[in-house]
């Protein structure tokens, strides 16, 4: 495993993996870009990369473009030598650290803006969010150029964004949306959960039950998007500590309201719970 944080050091550490191997097709890149504060969801997309792909790349760096002015940019927990030693043992190839001096040279005034999607659910919670985030990436996707990436179905509102970028753009590669994972107890993996008292971690549990009655009460035949919402929006009333921001059902491409949910739908949920703001989604099939 390398560890590396200069772009050019990556690029060429790339091309010498890339020509290993006497395979008569190119070797497979595959990509995991993280924040770092690394958990099981993470170590599951690294695996599915690992089982995927020839190489396996994971960066490490906490975006500052899109962390709000008033959002937890400073306080976001950074445990880069653990993080290393996770990767490691799941194989990862090459792990990328970059500074944020490398990804944003100084006087950099170039951005990505994914029109219309970027401005829904978190979007629209968190001005300017999904305007970092996909500039991020976009820079990341031209550095590592990976045939596929790697994602969690937790973060839809961003893979929406992103699948879309990833279209507009032309960039070659897929986009591999891996199943969000759990606590026992139903709590959606986060590198914040590490924020929650054990107090606001009970709470926290209302946004996966919330979800989870109104995943069942579809599966029974109830397709009206308002009925589903009554249904979390009752459930999320039960546990008063939590803010709301938003619940939602929506399509899982454009991110926009549906009401009818028979053809398959995204319902989704944003609640502060203490000063956490945590995020979760259920996938309806139809």
């Amino acid at each position: 495993m390398q560890i590396v944080s200069d772009i050019s050091e990556l690029r060429a550490a790339l091309r010498d993996l890339r020509a290993k191997g006497d395979q008569p097709t190119p070797r497979s890149v595959g990509f995991v870009p993280t924040m770092g504060a690394l958990h099981a969801g993470h170590r599951s997309l690294v695996q599915a990369a690992r089982q995927r792909c020839d190489i396996v790349v994971a960066s490490i760096f906490v975006n500052p473009t899109q962390f709000g002015p008033n959002e937890d940019f400073s306080r976001y927990p950074r445990t880069l030598e653990l993080d290393c030693q996770m990767l490691g043992a799941e194989g990862v190839d090459v792990i990328f650290t970059p500074t944020a001096e490398a990804m944003y040279p100084s006087g950099a005034s170039t951005f990505v803006d994914v029109e219309g999607v970027s401005g829904r659910l978190d979007g629209a919670s968190r001005p300017g969010h999904f305007r970092g985030v996909a500039t991020v990436v976009a820079k990341l996707f031209h550095i590592v150029q990976p045939d596929f990436s790697f994602f969690g179905q937790k973060d839809a509102a961003q893979v929406a964004v992103l699948r879309k970028m990833v279209r507009d753009l032309d960039f070659p590669l897929e986009i591999i949306v891996c199943p969000t994972v759990r606590e026992s107890d139903g709590l959606a993996m986060s590198s914040r959960n590490r924020y929650l008292s054990a107090e606001e971690r009970r709470q926290a549990l209302t946004l996966s039950r919330a979800l989870h009655a109104a995943e069942v009460q579809s599966a029974r035949g109830e397709h009206r998007a308002s009925a589903l919402l009554e249904t979390m929006r009752a459930t999320l009333q039960e546990e008063p500590a939590i803010r709301v921001d938003y619940i939602a059902a929506v399509d899982p491409d454009t991110l926009l309201p549906i009401d009818d949910v028979a053809a398959g739908a995204l319902l989704a949920v944003a609640a502060y719970v203490g000063n956490t703001r945590l995020i979760d989604n259920v996938l309806l099939v139809s």
